[in-house]
């Protein structure tokens, strides 16, 4: 397992039945997480004291229940910023077990002695976008909601990347890939964190396990004579880090020589010593 354990900002405190308890910053967050299916005793005190906690609901969806917390704060990873908020099913607009992937292509870019141009597709709130741009990287971000590129430019700005060389892209991803083939431009990288199901801004239909595959091999056709890495991510469970692989290797992987590797990507738990699996991730590097 791939495991984000460098942050200072972000712990996983505790988990059981069904939630996980979590400091961001200095605020303490109870939500509800699929894959913690065990119930162990709650010992720690925090739980009865976050300031938010998350309810599902039965019917599906749930609605947050506010304590003592801002409507928007901040947390740093190694010199990023990210401004965070509480918003739709349980989400707050960062997903901390990335870091793993992103300390990984950070590292690539910089070691990569030439210029680096990276296409960040769904590429959500930006943190992948502003950890390629921090190392060094031109890059591409692309998603379809207009609110969550607004949100991924203000993470830039907070970085102090607001004069970096990110183009910023409110698109349906597929339709924004084919026209990028059709125009003969070309990239280095290519990361994706494809939703398990999604609209486009003109109301495009995207279904993970129907599409996946095929735009997979479609982005492979974007990448330049001598790529640097190739990254999928996803939090889909029929999406397992062997399937991943597969489809890396029968795509990128046969048209360029290199190393296609994939795993579950977690976050440890404080008070356990567990790892938390958060999705999975599949890679390609040049060797």
């Amino acid at each position: 397992m791939w495991i984000a354990e460098q942050w200072k900002d972000y712990e996983v405190i505790d988990c059981s039945a069904g939630e996980k308890l979590e400091r961001w910053g200095e605020y303490v967050l109870v939500r509800p997480d699929p894959q913690v299916i065990w119930d162990t005793p709650r010992e720690n005190t925090l739980w009865e004291k976050a300031n938010a906690y998350y309810h599902r609901s039965k019917s599906g969806g749930g609605s947050w229940e506010f304590k003592n917390l801002p409507k928007q704060w901040q947390i740093g990873y190694k010199g990023l910023r990210f401004n965070l908020k509480p918003f739709a099913f349980k989400h707050t607009g960062l997903f901390p077990e990335q870091a793993v992937n992103w300390d990984w292509f950070g590292g690539k870019i910089r070691e990569a002695g030439r210029a680096v141009k990276v296409l960040n597709l769904f590429a959500y709130t930006g943190g992948a976008t502003i950890a390629a741009a921090q190392a060094g990287a031109m890059v591409t971000h692309v998603d379809a909601s207009k609110g969550m590129v607004t949100w991924a430019r203000e993470n830039a700005v907070s970085s102090g990347l607001e004069d970096a060389p990110i183009r910023w892209l409110v698109d349906d991803c597929v339709k924004f890939v084919q026209r990028e083939i059709r125009r003969g431009n070309r990239y280095d990288a290519v990361i994706m964190d494809p939703p398990s199901y999604g609209r486009g801004p003109k109301g495009e239909t995207w279904k993970l396990e129907e599409n996946i595959f095929e735009f997979i091999k479609l982005c492979s056709e974007l990448l330049c004579d001598n790529p640097l890495f190739f990254l999928v991510n996803s939090y889909t469970t029929g999406l397992s880090p062997s399937v991943l692989t597969y489809m890396i290797s029968e795509t990128v992987g046969k048209k360029y020589k290199g190393e296609t590797m994939s795993q579950e990507i977690g976050l440890p738990v404080t008070d356990t010593g567990l790892i938390l699996p958060c999705g999975a991730s599949g890679r390609w590097c040049e060797i």
